[in-house]
């Protein structure tokens, strides 16, 4: 990403939060300064209300699911309430002495068990397979309805699936995604979010997803029906660091022999 900066620093994925020196997400600035090698990310301020969402019988159903299903996969609850505590939990799990191979196979979990353990099979083979965009186009509308709690408000619009036309309402855009805001980390949007929930998709649902989250403006786009690239190659990994990323300074302590090339995201994939 080209930022008129010599050598961005890669965002740590995987690199895990450094109590001693990292901040915790909720009390980073609105603002996220320029600095060398970190990446300038938001476009200003933003205050918005999400009680609307959250206080809907639908997305508090939802809600209580997930953070159920979250604390389950760390051992116990957070002390947080509303939102904060999807984040704490989130935080947990990435700060885990794991992978980041561990932290997504352990995200793809927390996504099958929200639904009966026959379900996913089931819908893969008898609507992933035999009708893929009518299966493209109901997935994107069950996450634009079952999903803004999570991300914020989203629509559903027409996207490339791989072809070079653009099929309509097999898409979702996420305006400005409450959950990398809110977390501040490009690693726990990585690995808590998109490449699990396109594993999730792809192996257990039978049905492409590619999801390309925009670091500048924070927003991000679901395109179902369209295949992701393997993970190694994935553009979204040569984001720098945001700025006050809360994994950034654990970055320098980072011990791995194997580190890959300078422009990608240390160890985000296994």
């Amino acid at each position: 990403m080209a930022l008129g900066l010599p050598s961005p620093a890669p965002c740590p994925i995987g690199v895990r939060t450094d109590p001693g020196h990292g901040r915790h997400p909720g009390s980073l600035p609105r603002h996220l300064i320029r600095g060398f090698g970190l990446r300038h990310a938001e476009p200003g301020p933003l205050n918005t209300d999400y009680s609307a969402l959250d206080g809907t019988p639908l997305n508090r159903v939802v809600y209580s699911l997930f953070r159920r299903k979250m604390a389950a996969a760390v051992g116990h609850d957070s002390p947080k309430q509303g939102y904060a505590a999807i984040i704490d939990l989130t935080r947990e799990l990435n700060d885990a002495p794991n992978t980041p191979a561990d932290t997504q196979a352990a995200t793809v979990s927390i996504l099958k068990s929200l639904f009966p353990p026959w379900l996913p099979g089931a819908f893969a083979v008898m609507f992933s397979k035999p009708f893929p965009a009518f299966s493209a186009r109901l997935n994107a509308w069950a996450t634009a309805v079952t999903c803004q709690w999570l991300m914020g408000p989203c629509s559903v619009v027409a996207v490339d699936d791989g072809d070079g036309q653009p099929k309509a309402g097999q898409g979702v855009k996420v305006e400005r995604c409450r959950y990398l805001e809110e977390s501040g980390c490009a690693s726990v949007c990585l690995n808590s979010c998109k490449f699990p929930t396109q594993r999730f998709f792809m192996e257990d649902m039978g049905l492409p997803l590619t999801m390309t989250p925009n670091y500048d403006d924070f927003s991000c786009e679901f395109a179902f029906g369209r295949t992701p690239p393997e993970a190694f190659r994935d553009p979204a990994l040569e984001t720098a660091c945001f700025a006050n990323c809360p994994t950034r300074h654990k970055a320098r302590l980072h011990k791995s022999k194997e580190r890959p090339p300078e422009q990608q995201c240390p160890g985000a994939v296994a």
